[in-house]
Formats: C-alpha cells, structure tokens, sequence
C-alpha cells in the first residue's frame, strides 16, 4: 500500500471516530440548556436533577472528543505537509479562531457547570450553560468553514512565486458558497444526535423502571427536540443539496450515480451503479424529481458524469452514491420515529409502549452513523481534490514519510482510540447505573 493511501486511510479513521463526539455534545449542550431554562423558572427539583446528570455525560463526551481531535492537528504536518504549505495562510485565520474564541470557551464555563453548583447563583449557573453550548457551536462554525473553503474556495490568490493559496478577503473565505448550508445542516445533525441520545438512555431505564419521573420528562424534552430538528433537517438537506448542484455539480452527479446528462432529470430510490459501464443495475426512479429539487423546475437539465471529463477527476461513486442515499434513509427514519412518539404522547401511551421504547434504545446508534455518512459523502465527493478544482489529493501529501512509518502510526492510534471507546463506554455505563441524583441533594446557595 502506498503512502498516499495509508495517509488517506489514517485520516479518514482520526476524523471520522473524532466526528462521533462534537455532534453528540452540540446536542447535549442545547438539551442542556433547555433544562437549566426550565429548573430557573420552575425551581422543580426535577429539573435540576436533569441537568446535573446529562452535564455528566456531556462533561463526559467533551473529554474524549477533545483528545481525539488532537490526532488531526499532527497529521496535518506530518502526512499532508504539501497540503499545509498550500493552505496555510487560509486555514491559520480559522483554527486559531476555533481555538481562542470557542474552545476556550467552551472548556472554561465547563468547569463552572461541572464545579460550581452551590457556588454560584442558579442565573449564573444557567448562563454559563448557554455559553458552553454557544461555545460548541461556534467551535463547529470554524471547522466548517476551514471544510467548506476545501469544497468551494473563496477570498484567495495564488502567490506566483511560492504556488500557495494566500487570503486576500477574510470574509470571502470565510463565508465562501458553501459555509452556511453545510453548518446549518451539520448543527441541525447535532441536534438530532443529541436529541435521539438523551430520547434512547431515557427510553432504558423506563424499560428498567428506574428513575421514572426523571426518565419520562427527559425523554419528553428529548421527543420535541429530535421532531424539529428532524423535520427541519428536509429543508436544511434540500438548500444544501442545491448549493452542491450550484458549486459541485460533479459531486451531485456521483451522488445520484446520474451518468447521462438530462432534462427531467429522476430520483433513483434504487439501483447500483456500474461505473466501468457507466449504467445502473436494477434502477427504481422517479422522473423530474431530482431536477425540481434543484432547480425549482421539472424541465431543468441536471449535467451526468459522463459531462464531466477525464474521468479520472471523478469521484469514487459508488461511496458517494451509497452514503448519500443511506443517510437520507436514516434521516427519513428519524422523522418516522419522532412522529410515531408525539403520536403515542397525544393518546398517553408513550411511556408504556415498550416496542417503541425498544426502538429509541436500538436507534441511538442511527444518527452517529448518519452523521458519519454525511461526511464520507462530503469528503469522498470531492475527490481526487484536497482542494477542490485546485490541489489533488496526490500531491497533497507529505512525500518524505515512508509507507511503513504512517501504518505503524494508524496501529498505534488504532489502538488508542480502542481504548479511549471502551473508556468513553464504561464510563458511560457508569452514569447510568447510578443514575440521577436523589431528589432534594445539593439546593440552591
């Protein structure tokens, strides 16, 4: 295996199993305030309760996602100096940004929920949980944007004497094409991740019928958060999608595996893609659909693969078109799934339906596999271009670092990761088994 491939590989492993842990505690830190907003207005010791106890889980994922993302950093001087040379005078502005202006954040008013109850006022105590959730979602602002300038570059020149990317507009870069739709999509996702999370672990221990008043109301604030989101999600996909057409048309056309270039253009809810024939086995579709959704307008043509020409610049699509369309089916489930739980709370049959309570266990997993297949349609799209349309993926890596030094480091960090899962895990099993605190522990200063 060569260098280039591993690199792809180690990459693709830290980013993905780092991906696991932001959205989850985006999501939680807005639960989060949800609650503290309740327990301020009502002084229900219930609320506090709450808060107290998903604070531990997100205090919890915060810690792991922090030590995974570091592995990222590295990599990018040792296996991608070509891409850190070309980049970064772009990327230096928003990481550092991520850094100071959100993650200190964030990490600060932390230790205030995690150290100060008793020590400061419960309105203190409330406002420092907006800005950890603020702070958590303003650290994925950055990210994003650092991402998004990789699929639709803005702001820049390329020096003519060093060939790197130099920024010229800060904004531009920083509010460039695809910015705002992929944050808003990603946020919303987080949402989602957090709303399902909190609406499975509640849904365990009505299942073991412990801690039931706290379960029933988490799982109620859960319920409502996951069906906004979840529905606000079909806006949020479409106007990104219709960014992709309008920037990346390549990338929507492996997405749909749409070979041929074509006026009304179709849907595929199934088939297989044969890229060596350039064809689709089995194809199930609906004509115009595709060309409504991202065009307003049936007749619209929508450019096929075979447009776009050499084909080595495709993207893998087979990946692109399988992850793309797996996470719309997760995405569809979820809104089923929210549905069907307002339904059984309109006729008071939410928290005795132990199929459906069955169900909110078995999905926890959905939205982190969603998320992750968002990203791998992302990512993978884009290729063979680090940069889109400006740096491919082969002369993006460090050329010195022999092969056998980056699988001697995806073993390693393999293995670290192993163990900071099943960490995460026990830990996580922990919380559980002592559940919330007993009522009335720890009042108000």
């Amino acid at each position: 295996m060569s260098a280039e491939l591993l690199a792809r590989v180690q990459f693709g492993l830290t980013a993905g199993f780092h991906f696991l842990f932001p959205p989850l505690t985006i999501g939680l830190g807005w639960i989060n305030v949800w609650i503290l907003a309740r327990y301020l207005r009502t002084r229900d010791d219930l609320y506090r309760r709450m808060a107290r106890f998903w604070i531990r889980v997100f205090a919890l994922t915060f810690a792991v996602g922090v030590a995974t993302g570091i592995t990222l950093e590295f990599q990018f001087g040792t296996n991608w100096s070509e891409y850190s040379r070309f980049v970064g005078d772009i990327f230096g502005a928003p990481l550092a940004a991520e850094g100071i202006l959100s993650f200190f954040l964030e990490s600060t008013f932390l230790a205030v929920l995690l150290f100060g109850w008793g020590r400061v006022s419960p309105r203190a105590y409330f406002v420092s949980s907006m800005l950890v959730a603020f702070g958590a979602t303003l650290s994925a602002f950055w990210i994003i944007v650092a991402n998004s300038w990789q699929q639709t570059p803005a702001g820049y020149t390329i020096d003519p004497v060093s060939q790197r990317a130099v920024l010229t507009n800060f904004w531009a870069a920083v509010f460039n094409p695809s910015t705002v739709p992929r944050y808003l999509h990603t946020v919303d996702a987080s949402l989602i991740t957090g709303s399902l999370f909190v609406l499975g672990l509640s849904a365990w221990f009505i299942l073991k019928g412990r801690h039931l008043d706290f379960a029933k109301e988490s799982m109620r604030i859960a319920l409502i958060v996951a069906l906004i989101s979840s529905l606000a999600q079909l806006g949020l996909g479409h106007m990104h999608a219709v960014q992709v057409a309008e920037t990346q048309p390549l990338k929507l056309a492996a997405g749909q595996a749409l070979f041929e270039t074509q006026r009304r253009a179709p849907i595929l809810l199934f088939g297989i893609p044969d890229e060596e024939n350039e064809r689709i086995i089995g194809e199930i579709s609906v004509p115009a659909i595709l060309s409504i959704l991202v065009a307003f307008d049936p007749n619209a043509e929508v450019k096929g693969l075979k447009d776009f020409q050499p084909k080595s610049d495709w993207p893998p699509v087979a990946v692109t078109y399988f992850s793309w369309h797996l996470m719309v089916i997760c995405g569809t489930f979820f809104i089923g799934l929210t549905v069907l739980g307002v339904y059984l709370a309109r006729i008071g049959r939410l928290y005795t339906t132990r199929w459906y309570l069955w169900l909110a266990v078995l999905a926890i997993p959905l939205p982190f596999i969603a998320n992750e297949l968002g990203w791998i349609c992302a990512e993978v799209g884009r290729q063979p271009w680090a940069v889109y349309g400006m740096l491919r993926t082969a002369d993006a890596v460090s050329v010195v670092v022999p092969a056998g030094e980056v699988l001697a480091s995806i073993i390693l960090i393999s293995t670290i990761y192993g163990v900071l899962f099943a960490a995460w895990v026990l830990v996580l099993r922990r919380i559980m088994r002592e559940g919330p605190e007993p009522s009335g522990e720890e009042a108000d200063p």
